[in-house]
């Protein structure tokens, strides 16, 4: 039996029996971690109001036999918060509704547990302090955290040079399948034909250049997300729950 400390961002919770929940956690040095709080339902608990989706929180575990993966989840045995996201983001439509989409990615994103995704949890971390200080557009705060979640997990797409023989841009075709922007050789059936304000977006969000994404229009924005909910569903070969509520927004 042993005791381990980590921080982390509360992705959901599940009920458990009367007064306890599971709680679904992306932490920093041990990736993707369940784990059971005791009690947390009950009226009078301090303790589960820390534990609730968006939350960034500093939480101690209690592992049977040593090992984190094995039979029957850890406990929450304490936690502290180190940045209620949550307050901020709720009470805003689209941004809960973005901020929902980022948690339901990490969590697609790191499929087993216990194994160590540090650039997952940055990206996380970054995109709900900046989703919560409300500087920028919800959705694209969303589609930059997408963009980059792929990028870090081997699914970069290209912006400007051809992703398949590497002509230099501005390419014109979009292809999800070929892995970006193709040129006019090899352009595949099914590819699209995209503004180049759109892609230009992309390629800032992807960047980090907010000046370029927030001066653009709001119909090139629309055009930006299509592309990227595409791109994302392809590699994760379905689609987020989560996206069709941002679309609504």
């Amino acid at each position: 039996m042993s005791l381990f400390r980590d921080d982390g961002i509360v992705l959901r919770t599940q009920k458990l029996g009367e007064a306890d929940r599971i709680i679904t956690l992306l932490t920093r040095r041990h990736g993707r971690v369940r784990a059971v709080a005791r009690g947390v339902r009950r009226t009078k608990s301090k303790f589960g109001a820390r534990l609730e989706p968006f939350s960034h929180v500093d939480v101690q575990f209690f592992v049977r036999g040593g090992e984190l993966i094995g039979r029957g989840l850890p406990l929450c045995t304490q936690g502290e918060t180190i940045a209620p996201y949550g307050g901020a983001i709720v009470a805003d439509y689209e941004r809960y509704t973005a901020g929902t989409a980022m948690l339901e990615t990490a969590e697609r994103f790191t499929d087993h547990e216990g194994e160590p995704a540090v650039q997952q949890y940055l990206l996380l971390v970054g995109a709900l302090r900046t989703l919560a200080a409300g500087d920028h557009d919800p959705r694209l705060v969303l589609d930059a955290f997408l963009l980059r979640s792929l990028a870090v997990n081997g699914y970069a797409p290209s912006f400007d040079d051809c992703a398949k023989c590497g002509m230099t841009g501005p390419n014109r075709f979009f292809s999800v399948g070929a892995g970006g922007v193709v040129c006019g050789d090899c352009r595949v059936p099914g590819s699209v034909v995209p503004s180049r304000e759109s892609l230009e977006l992309l390629g800032a969000l992807l960047g980090g250049d907010w000046e370029t994404a927030d001066a653009c229009e709001p119909r090139h924005c629309r055009e930006g997300s299509g592309l990227v909910a595409a791109y994302l569903q392809w590699h994760l070969e379905r689609g987020l729950r989560s996206l069709r509520f941002v679309e609504k927004a």
